[in-house]
């Protein structure tokens, strides 16, 4: 659809946002269509956004278990860009956000109707992303009590609980106030936390061992299932973020497609590969099954409540992210709530999540555990959207979409899409006969425990779409 700006508005709006996306003010638009006459903004905003969420300490225990799990150093390293190469699929659903003017969670109407798409964004949307936001909220809340003990205060169950909260609170703010803010605040926060990861990385280099192997290498099968569920670790954080478009629906409609694509999948992809790795490095030298502990062995004392910091500042940056996100996720659902309460909701939810991940089970488990079983779902998720903009060749209308009524575009039959949705279901069920997590799937336990949960599920979902949606894309297209 061709743009109603002229070139020369769209650079006036990337140098004056509209008053409505302001950092000062609490964003005003939630789910609803963002006009043109209020775009605004340049691609490259999208790589501070995505690298200062990408500096955190769930990055650091993930690239630790890899070693722990039984892979060599390098074998580690190279699981680790395989599986951040997901990222460019990210990207690739961010420039659905421009064209539509309209968040992923309103987006997602084109590939399972109206109605289907509320459930699509009560579990897929809502419920992935508050669990994520636990997960993350409790690696920060490890690094906090830390810094605590070392201001003399014994962690004990209220001091942690308080931690958690206070945490949790700042995270919010950012997120109630918006896109705007976000933009504002992520590129001096990438910088902080690039310097201070820098001290973190000559000081796992000092120490690493660059030749490391364990006692007992793994071959054979067992080596490919360990190669296998580590790149399903590590995809399962480019693979979570369906929501791309989320940031990048307030830029001009004709922001270069290229840029969104490579800013937002550069902007992830360096620091999440250079923060695994260091967790991986730091494995050869110390015991990464208690890593917030282990890394202070080695780092200067004077540094180590930098590193603390810089710890909780990074996952409040992802974590504000993610709680923006499901806040949309719970207005696309149907709740007619404004989005500061939904937010607000959704960060009352995690908490309790986080506290009972902190203080009943095993924080390592519980995240290994999690990213892999979880994939099942957010790999379809992620290729039949993919699927969708490729075959709409991102024609997006975002007023159509925003449309509810049975009468709409969108509605497709009794509200459903029924080729998205069958789509998806397939793709899940067919990753679930191939998972080897928490229970071991007929297809994995025929493979010797080889988990391919993730490119069956992706492949089987994207490929069924490919084949049942033409005739609904060609019928809605823009």
């Amino acid at each position: 659809m061709a743009s109603t700006i002229p070139d020369h508005g769209a650079t006036r709006a990337e140098v004056t946002p509209p008053v409505s996306d302001r950092p000062g003010r609490i964003e005003a638009h939630g789910i609803d269509h963002i006009p043109d006459t209020e775009r605004h903004g340049h691609p490259r905003e999208l790589f501070s956004v995505w690298a200062a969420a990408n500096v955190n300490y769930l990055s650091l225990v993930i690239g630790g278990a890899l070693v722990l799990m039984g892979l060599s150093l390098w074998q580690a390293v190279g699981v680790i860009v395989v599986g951040n190469l997901f990222w460019v699929l990210t990207g690739l659903l961010a420039i659905s956000g421009p064209a539509a003017g309209a968040p992923s969670e309103v987006i997602t109407r084109a590939l399972y109707g109206v109605m289907g798409n509320r459930v699509n964004n009560a579990i897929g949307g809502w419920l992935v992303s508050v669990c994520y936001f636990a997960l993350n909220l409790a690696a920060a809340a490890t690094a906090a009590f830390a810094l605590v003990e070392k201001a003399g205060i014994t962690a004990n169950v209220p001091v942690k609980v308080a931690v958690v909260v206070v945490i949790a609170a700042l995270t919010l703010a950012i997120s109630v106030y918006g896109h705007a803010l976000i933009i504002k605040l992520y590129l001096p926060i990438t910088l902080a936390l690039a310097g201070a990861f820098t001290v973190v990385a000559l000081a796992v280099f000092r120490h690493a061992d660059f030749s490391y192997t364990p006692a007992e290498p793994a071959s054979g099968v067992e080596l490919w299932a360990l190669l296998i569920a580590g790149t399903t670790m590590i995809a399962s954080g480019p693979l979570s973020y369906t929501t791309s478009a989320d940031f990048s629906r307030y830029l001009p409609r004709t922001a270069s497609k290229k840029a969104i694509v490579g800013w937002t999948a550069l902007g992830a992809f360096v620091p999440s590969v250079i923060v695994c790795s260091l967790g991986a490095f730091a494995a050869t030298a110390v015991d990464m099954t208690d890593p917030q502990n282990a890394l202070q062995e080695i780092l200067p004392g004077w540094f180590v409540p930098i590193f603390l910091l810089a710890l909780v500042l990074g996952t409040i940056s992802i974590n504000a992210l993610t709680a923006y996100s499901a806040g949309l996720a719970l207005q696309a659902v149907g709740l007619r709530i404004r989005r500061t309460v939904s937010v607000l909701f959704d960060g009352t939810v995690a908490v309790a999540l986080t506290l009972y991940g902190l203080l009943v089970s095993n924080f390592l488990d519980t995240v290994s555990n999690a990213l892999q079983v979880i994939t099942a779902l957010i790999g379809p998720l992620m290729a039949v959207y993919a699927a969708d903009i490729v075959l709409r060749r991102n024609r997006y209308d975002g007023r159509t979409l925003s449309d509810e009524t049975p009468g709409s575009a969108f509605w497709f039959t009794g509200g459903v899409n029924w080729a998205g949705a069958l789509s998806l279901l397939v793709g899940v069920a067919a990753a679930a006969l191939c998972v080897n997590t928490v229970y071991t799937g007929p297809v994995a336990t025929a493979l010797g425990g080889v988990d391919l949960s993730l490119p069956v599920g992706m492949v089987v979902a994207a490929g069924l779409y490919v084949i049942t949606g033409r005739r609904a894309v060609a019928a809605t297209s823009g």
